[in-house]
């Protein structure tokens, strides 16, 4: 599994905050066989240096110091030409620093299974933190409904019900799932939201 989650360029104050709180996850997102890769437009300088101040600012690392282990754990982060991978707009502004602020495109979530094959992506505003919190919850649905018959439901976290596919019949659920399945009463009397314990 892998996840690439783009910047819009380095030492801009949202995605700092990014790259902090993915390293402290790093644990985490090892635990899942997820590997994750941080996208710059920036130089590979840049990118090292930027590393210094996410650890920083998650803690991790006091300011002095070399890494906190974003250079082994989200990069090589990509260095890539600045046209042609981040578009910005007199709209969007600039941050403090006189960098320009992208506009959404340059903050993307992109999550790939080990088919290598596009699981899930999420765009974001330039102005909207990532939640890492979710990415690991939707990576945990993304993994557990690929090996088994089941989907999450709305606001599922790991160890919550589960619900059984539409498309696995009632006998073979039964068997499937020895912990029993349980339907909900709905007014139009059809048995359609199947539910068991997480497998």
């Amino acid at each position: 599994w892998g996840i690439l989650f783009s910047h819009p360029r380095d030492f801009t104050p949202v995605c700092t905050t990014e790259l902090g709180r993915a390293a402290k996850l790093a644990p985490e997102f090892s635990k899942r066989n997820v590997k994750l890769i941080a996208l710059s437009i920036d130089n590979v300088q840049d990118h090292l240096s930027w590393s210094k101040c996410s650890c920083a600012w998650a803690s991790l690392v006091a300011p002095g110091d070399a890494h906190c282990g974003i250079s082994t754990v989200l990069w090589p982060s990509r260095s890539r030409p600045r046209a042609g991978l981040s578009r910005t707009s007199t709209r969007a502004g600039e941050t403090s620093s006189g960098h320009p602020l992208t506009l959404s495109p340059s903050a993307q979530v992109f999550i790939f299974g080990p088919d290598k094959k596009l699981k899930l992506s999420i765009l974001y505003p330039a102005t909207t933190g990532r939640n890492f919190d979710e990415i690991l919850r939707v990576v945990d649905s993304l993994q557990l409904t690929a090996y088994k018959k089941v989907a999450t439901p709305v606001d599922w976290k790991a160890g919550d019900s589960v619900m059984v596919v539409p498309t696995l019949p009632d006998e073979e659920a039964k068997k499937l799932f020895p912990k029993g399945v349980f339907t909900k009463d709905l007014p139009s009397g059809k048995k359609y939201l199947r539910y068991t314990p997480q497998p």
